[in-house]
């Protein structure tokens, strides 16, 4: 199982952290802090090759709004700059999307990829440098937290492949729900475009199709729900296990 994704608050656990050689994947520290410690924080973070961000304080108190307050945070599970193979070497989630037309989507997803804990999030998409400026500026900042990679889906599902991954499709043709299928372990997510789905190919690649269940008229959720709950269903059956 991929190590947890978590924070650390404040300049003491982060130093100690350090010293005791967990990985840190990045550093946020508000703007103009204060705070004992944060300038040696820094210090020791550059000299580490550990990313700094400044950053505004509504996003330390967004960051922070719920238990203990600090002006430092660390990211501790996780490389925002990993490359695909090292993504897939953490053994967690990967999501991949596929053939999306709206940039807007893919900021969701990257969000709800994020959240979740993913190890990374991986679009195939012919989009040029502004639609792919689009896709992470619409996922509130998820991306400085998470790799957000570009490589082909074939590429992917080698390297799923490759690292023992399961590999799910999110289709409506699927025949079984979230629920059914065991999604604990390392695994590869794929959602195709709006308008066609998962391409064909792929599809008939995946060890299993999720459905979720629908009562409308619309034969299908929007890729944002879909991809919401499954990743919910996935840590629901983490902490079960």
């Amino acid at each position: 199982m991929a190590s947890p994704i978590r924070q650390l608050r404040g300049a003491k656990r982060i130093l100690e952290a350090f010293e005791s050689g967990v990985e840190v994947g990045l550093v946020l520290i508000r703007e103009g802090s204060d705070e004992v410690g944060a300038d040696e924080v820094a210090s020791r973070a550059f000299a580490l090759g550990i990313p700094v961000r400044p950053v505004s304080d509504p996003v330390i108190r967004r960051m922070t709004s719920v238990g203990e307050k600090s002006e430092l945070l660390a990211l501790v599970g996780r490389k925002p700059a990993e490359h695909l193979e090292q993504v897939f070497e953490r053994g967690g989630a990967v999501w991949l999307l596929v053939g999306l037309a709206y940039p807007s989507n893919a900021g969701m997803v990257i969000r709800t990829a994020e959240g979740s804990g993913a190890a990374g999030i991986v679009i195939d998409a012919s989009w040029d440098h502004v639609e792919r400026r689009t896709a992470t500026r619409t996922s509130m900042r998820a991306d400085w937290y998470l790799p957000v990679l570009w490589h082909s889906a074939e590429e992917v599902f080698e390297l799923a492949r490759a690292h023992r991954h399961r590999v799910f499709g999110i289709e409506n043709t699927g025949e079984s729900a979230p629920w059914d299928e065991d999604l604990t372990g390392p695994a590869l997510f794929v959602v195709g475009g709006e308008a066609n789905g998962i391409p064909a190919p792929l599809l008939a690649r995946c060890d299993a199709v999720l459905r979720l269940p629908m009562a409308g008229f619309i034969p299908s959720y929007n890729l944002q729900a879909a991809t919401a709950v499954v990743a919910v269903e996935r840590l629901r059956q983490i902490a079960a296990s």
